[in-house]
């Protein structure tokens, strides 16, 4: 199967992707760049995955339960139905009206999860990403990378209806954890191009003025919808 990889020249808008563990502090940066957004004028859609649309949080809550327990390949195709309808019905429309995206998690959280850690082949996930996004790739991916122990430390620490199952040592243990920021790290070196990798063990402060210089070379876009005006979903 041969799918139309959309790069950045072909649309209007600027699509940008956060990855990491749970823990990484990707959750306070996103609103702290909503409101850089806002001042830079710089038109934006934010969005989560899972989530997203009707679809996408009903997925969400099937695959975030601590009490199910799902193969690999079956979180694989979940992840990736909520990804299809949140492409189709949210990311590609605000890009195509020229809007910044930012999406925190895409589909390399799938091949991190899923492929590096629990070991779905990596081509099969690849093949299904090319469906469930078009071929739609980001501009820039950020990779919020922080050492295994503290990103369990941290999501140890938080607030209960917050734990997940990929959090869960029962389930997902160290090593597990080891292989997808493995993963990632090795995703990153692979595209230098696309990726940007920031130290999440830093404090919050020091974690946004990280992210915010791997945008700035990107920034202020031209975006086509009102300047300034930020919309969640999800």
């Amino acid at each position: 199967m041969h799918a139309h990889v959309q790069e950045p020249s072909d649309r209007a808008g600027l699509f940008i992707t956060l990855e990491g563990p749970d823990g990484a502090g990707k959750s306070v940066v996103t609103e702290r760049l909503a409101a850089w957004f806002v001042d830079l004028g710089v038109a934006a859609t934010i969005v989560r995955e899972p989530g997203g649309t009707s679809l996408g949080e009903a997925i969400r809550t099937v695959l975030m339960d601590a009490q199910q327990q799902h193969s690999g390949p079956a979180d694989a195709l979940l992840f990736n139905a909520a990804r299809a309808q949140l492409v189709a019905t949210v990311i590609q429309p605000a890009l195509d009206r020229g809007s910044l995206v930012l999406c925190d998690r895409y589909a390399d959280s799938t091949l991190a999860y899923q492929g590096y850690g629990s070991g779905v082949p990596l081509d099969d996930l690849r093949r299904i990403a090319a469906i469930s996004t078009g071929g739609l790739r980001p501009d820039r991916t950020i990779l919020f990378d922080v050492a295994v122990e503290l990103g369990l430390e941290r999501r140890r620490h938080g607030p209960d209806d917050q734990q997940t199952r990929f959090e869960d040592d029962r389930r997902h243990d160290r090593a597990f954890h080891e292989r997808v920021r493995s993963g990632y790290l090795a995703m990153a070196a692979a595209e230098p191009d696309r990726w940007r990798v920031v130290d999440a063990g830093t404090s919050l402060d020091e974690l946004t003025a990280a992210v915010k210089a791997a945008l700035g070379d990107l920034l202020p876009a031209s975006v086509g919808e009102p300047r300034g005006t930020t919309v969640r979903t999800g």
